[in-house]
């Protein structure tokens, strides 16, 4: 006879919340099973985002959670993750070869998108997903430079049509500066740098991504439009800088998401605190609190702050982006939680929407 009941189980589970979400297992569908055979517990967890550099921590405060609610049980968990399609806007179909397209959008320039996006993509390729990265950017890509590819890079041709994408630091990349010289300027109308856009979108073989991460241009324009309408969306993420005026046009950027039946998946704010590397001060030169006031304000989850930080930049500037230059760095950490937190919000979405996690099977052995 088993020493605990299903109840019991589920009830002790329920004191442990996601640390991405604040939700139990059994809310966000992540419980695929539990074997109890005597004051043997056996349970089994998989996640809807990938997690690798937490996996070990997650599971053992799982285990404890239990033990502390049922004292004398001996438990086992297993961790293990499923990355689901969850529906874009306007039930437009799904990408072949890709799950989900994640639009990274601010309302200005000069706010860190760009170098969001990149250490975004790489955080969710570091925790174990598969990741595109696509600059929307066409009359100023920046994604060559800020990931080292080679100024005389080209991408190979598939067949008559399709452009193998780049790859970048264990990324699958497409940007309109791999088919542009360094100083060629993209002098183009609207309905053209659209038309570009989606080229580069569907005639690039991307591989069986969990991920396209796009990389948009500031503002709410002809890019924005264009992706809105004929591109599926899943979600998006806002970036911003803490400073009212930076604020003012990030709830731009929301609103137009909004309009258009995108989730805002959560905000990034940048710059948020600049640590001073002789005497250790902090000082919030661009104001506090901005990012939680606005997420706060639309009901999305502030998914991390940044700070000002030089290495940033610099890294960026150098083609070894922060991710991948320190992964095991404080500001890696940072952006690999803030992946970690935009996926599990993506991955809790897809649930809801009615894509199957498996049913929790009891087993009395």
């Amino acid at each position: 006879m088993s020493a605990f009941t299903r109840t019991q189980v589920e009830q002790a589970l329920r004191a442990w919340r996601d640390p991405h979400l604040d939700k139990d297992l059994l809310l966000t569908g992540a419980l695929r099973d539990i074997a109890i055979d005597g004051e043997h517990i056996r349970i089994a967890v998989t996640l809807g985002y990938a997690a690798a550099s937490v996996k070990a921590q997650l599971i053992g405060e799982i285990a404890a959670a239990v033990q502390k609610q049922l004292p004398g049980s001996q438990v086992e968990v297993t961790l293990d993750w499923q990355i689901e399609a969850a529906k874009a806007q306007q039930n437009l179909p799904n990408m072949q070869h890709v799950k989900n397209i994640v639009a990274v959008a601010s309302g200005k320039g000069g706010v860190g998108k760009s170098t969001t996006a990149v250490n975004l993509a790489l955080g969710l390729a570091a925790e174990g997903a598969r990741v595109g990265l696509l600059d929307a950017d066409i009359y100023g890509p920046s994604l060559p430079l800020m990931l080292g590819v080679a100024e005389d890079t080209r991408p190979a041709q598939r067949g008559s049509q399709m452009l193998e994408p780049i790859a970048a630091h264990g990324l699958q990349t497409m940007s309109i500066g791999y088919l542009l010289t360094e100083n060629t300027p993209v002098v183009w109308r609207g309905p053209m740098v659209s038309g570009a856009l989606q080229q580069l979108l569907n005639q690039t073989a991307w591989e069986d991504l969990d991920y396209l991460i796009i990389d948009l241009p500031p503002g709410t324009g002809d890019i924005q439009l264009t992706l809105a309408q004929k591109v599926p969306v899943a979600g998006a993420v806002i970036v911003t800088t803490p400073q009212d005026i930076a604020l003012l046009d990030a709830k731009k950027g929301i609103e137009m998401f909004r309009k258009v039946d995108v989730p805002v998946l959560g905000i990034v704010e940048n710059m948020a605190v600049h640590i001073c590397s002789n005497c250790g001060h902090a000082d919030h030169l661009f104001g506090e609190g901005g990012g939680e006031k606005i997420a706060t304000e639309y009901g999305a989850p502030l998914l991390g702050s940044l700070p000002l930080a030089r290495s940033i930049r610099e890294q960026a500037d150098s083609g070894n982006p922060t991710v991948a230059a320190e992964p095991n760095g404080p500001v890696a950490a940072i952006y690999r939680d803030i992946a970690r937190r935009m996926a599990a919000h993506l991955a809790l979405r897809a649930q809801q929407q009615g894509n199957p996690f498996p049913n929790i099977v009891i087993k009395n052995d």
